[in-house]
């Protein structure tokens, strides 16, 4: 796919542009955030083409402060009367609006000085034809592992570029190119007792770090005849190996629950608990936004504030609040450079130390570790309360005895409390998964109760 983003100098330009309108309106400051995202996607489903899609989006974001009224508008179109369209109406809804003592631009004193490449942008000169040949090599090699492989769901092949410019009346203007570049692909098998699916897929900004065909075809095929003959469970309390695939979705609830909005709204149950233990002792989660090509790094949050190596949980206690500007100031505090989410949030695995930073157990350890319980692959439903913490999903994996995979599980459900899950929290395998912004490994946790039959 041939890119043709514009130049950041000129989305620079009409950044400064927006700023220049909002102040001759009276405004007495204003941010500009401008975005142009172009890309590629090409399925091919038993052998045969069925989706190829071009996408080509520009949009501009501006907010207008006067004094301390906020207002704020869109637009997908950035021709010259659209813009001024689209600043007076941020500078009129301001108007309407009622003062807010909290609303305001990132303090100037956070704003980044001195923005990092960071290695984001790799752009996939890859042809329509190509993908669609891509595709319908990574589906065929699949569908040819396992007589049982009876279906397919297709596989896919993405690639993204996009520009991405924040500016503001402080005197911040700040750009960056990044790239996105994905293959996938869903199978559906099936044997006496019925069908099941499963999926394996491979994402990174550079093409050339992308998965072999084979390997996404192995992987797709391996997982989802492995679900077959699946059984039920009956209702017990276990331990429980989130695999590292859906680890992650445990980390996103502890971020959702610091993050600044649900604290100052008392929507979390970890509110007040800055400096005090939520994890064992051992555990460390952290960020690092600057990692050079990886998924979740940024070199300045969404209000143009640095970014930074920071740690969230420290030899098991609570060290930050993940908290933009206005959060930060409804809660007496600095911002973190969290303005849009974390960046690179990771977890250390189990006994990692500097001679030895990827710790001790990988997934067939903490198996062994766990001897009897469930390995859970898959979750689903939204059953996640915030507020209180509970904790309620639908789940499917394997059943494990004496450390070892006995047979495939589902249409169970895994119940427990984030807050004693967390602090309950047995080890963090070093079989991390990098395809996301969430980096962890498999979590075991001491025990949770798993609803079935």
């Amino acid at each position: 796919m041939a890119t043709h983003l514009p130049s950041s100098t000129s989305f620079t330009s009409l950044s400064q542009d927006v700023l220049q309108r909002a102040k001759k309106l009276g405004a007495t400051a204003a941010e500009a955030d401008l975005h142009v995202e172009e890309g590629l996607s090409a399925t091919a489903r038993l052998g045969e083409v069925e989706t190829v899609e071009y996408h080509r989006d520009k949009s501009l974001h501006v907010t207008v402060y006067v004094g301390q009224q906020k207002g704020s508008a869109s637009s997908s179109d950035l021709s010259e009367a659209a813009i001024q369209d689209t600043v007076q109406a941020a500078y009129d809804i301001a108007n309407t609006t009622q003062a807010d003592a909290y609303a305001g631009l990132a303090d100037p004193q956070w704003l980044a000085k001195d923005i990092p490449d960071l290695d984001l942008y790799h752009p996939w000169s890859i042809s329509t034809d190509n993908a669609i040949a891509l595709a319908k090599e990574c589906e065929a090699l699949a569908r040819e592992q396992d007589k049982r492989i009876i279906n397919s769901e297709g596989a896919t092949v993405n690639s993204h570029d996009g520009l991405s410019v924040y500016a503001n009346s402080h005197g911040f203007c700040g750009a960056y190119n990044s790239s996105r570049h994905s293959v996938s692909c869903v199978l559906v098998a099936k044997d006496e007792k019925g069908m099941q699916r499963d999926y394996a897929y491979t994402v990174a900004r550079d093409p050339n770090e992308l998965w072999a065909m084979q390997r996404v075809a192995d992987e797709a095929a391996h997982r989802t005849v492995r679900r077959l003959e699946a059984q039920h469970l009956s209702t017990m309390q276990v331990p429980v190996l989130f695999a590292a695939e859906i680890a992650g979705s445990l980390l996103s609830h502890f971020i959702g629950a610091i993050r600044g909005g649900n604290l100052y709204r008392k929507t979390s149950f970890l509110v007040d608990t800055l400096g005090k233990s939520i994890f064992p002792e051992w555990v460390h989660i952290h960020e690092a936004p600057h990692l050079p090509k990886a998924l979740g790094s940024a070199p300045f949050d969404n209000e143009g504030v640095k970014t930074s190596a920071q740690d969230f949980i420290r030899d098991g206690v609570l060290q930050r609040y993940v908290l933009g500007s206005y959060s930060a100031r409804k809660l007496g505090l600095d911002t973190t450079g969290n303005a849009g989410g974390v960046h690179n949030l990771m977890v250390t695995p189990t006994g990692a130390t500097e001679a030895k930073p990827q710790g001790q157990h990988d997934l067939a350890a903490l198996l062994n570790m766990m001897g009897r319980g469930v390995l859970v692959t898959e979750v689903m439903g939204q059953g996640v309360n915030l507020t209180t913490g509970n904790y309620s999903r639908g789940a499917a994996g394997f059943w494990v005895e004496n450390g070892e995979i006995q047979y495939p599980v589902e249409e169970f459900t895994i119940a427990g409390n984030l807050k004693e899950m967390y602090a309950n929290l047995v080890a963090v395998g070093n079989d991390i998964d990098l395809r996301g912004n969430i980096r962890s490994g498999s979590i075991l946790l001491e025990n949770m109760t798993i609803a079935g039959a």
